[in-house]
């Protein structure tokens, strides 16, 4: 199965539509190419996928539902912040470009008014669509809006926290994605997944295990924002051992 980034999407889709205007082109001339461009760009446009798992989901989809959760957690503590939309749009230029994201934005922006729409389904889709590596990365990128205000509310970690549940994320996995924005007592160890009272062995081998489970090229797929977050999540990794380390002496 191919995987597509994004970008290479939308260059599919020009290809798409100017393969089916050539071929109306030949059958019917010029009236025939313009039919069969917008034709090809239908096509195309309900067939093109992001693949995200063992199953392919429709990049349109993709984008709207995660708008969606994200608009959820910034309403959930009642209060709109520039700076949480800001990161939202930062986010769609870096994995989309900047005409694409507005375009996104504008959905984004429709969507933050709803307030009939149904997590658990939204949740449950990824669950069965998504990469459990992808839905970590999804995790990561809404506890990074709820903090793009200085601080993540204790609202928005449950709401987020509901998400992971509905998405079968594993609770140590969301603890861990949750100390990396939510200083605590024993973050670095809650980061790798590990109890204070572990051996040395256990905790070089947990943080093997976690440093290749998210390392970025895991949701290189997703496209360039993907792996920027996962590249800061995979510092916070090495930053939470380097610390253990330095506190163990070893």
């Amino acid at each position: 199965m191919v995987v597509f980034s994004l970008r290479v999407v939308s260059l599919y889709l020009y290809i798409m539509a100017l393969l089916f205007a050539f071929i109306g082109f030949l059958l019917f001339r010029l009236p025939g190419a313009i039919i069969g461009y917008f034709l090809g760009s239908l096509l195309s446009n309900t067939r093109v996928y992001t693949n995200i798992g063992s199953t392919r989901l429709n990049t349109r989809e993709f984008e709207v539902k995660l708008l969606t959760l994200a608009s959820l957690v910034i309403k959930v503590d009642g209060k709109v912040t520039q700076k949480e939309l800001d990161y939202v749009r930062r986010y769609f230029v870096s994995a989309y470009g900047k005409v694409r994201a507005n375009e996104v934005f504008r959905i984004f922006n429709s969507e933050i008014k709803k307030t009939d729409v149904s997590a658990p389904q939204i949740c449950n889709h990824f669950a069965t669509f998504a990469r459990y590596e992808s839905r970590l990365q999804l995790i990561h990128f809404l506890f990074g809006i709820a903090g793009a205000d200085g601080s993540v509310s204790e609202a928005e970690w449950l709401k987020i926290e509901s998400f992971s549940r509905y998405m079968r994320v594993r609770p140590i996995d969301f603890e861990s994605i949750k100390a990396m924005f939510i200083k605590q007592v024993d973050g670095a160890y809650k980061i790798l997944e590990v109890d204070r009272s572990a051996s040395d062995s256990e905790i070089k081998k947990a943080y093997r295990y976690l440093a290749k489970r998210h390392h970025p090229d895991k949701v290189e797929h997703l496209g360039e924002a993907y792996v920027k977050a996962a590249r800061e999540k995979f510092q916070n990794i090495q930053k939470a051992y380097e610390q253990i380390k330095s506190e163990r002496g070893f």
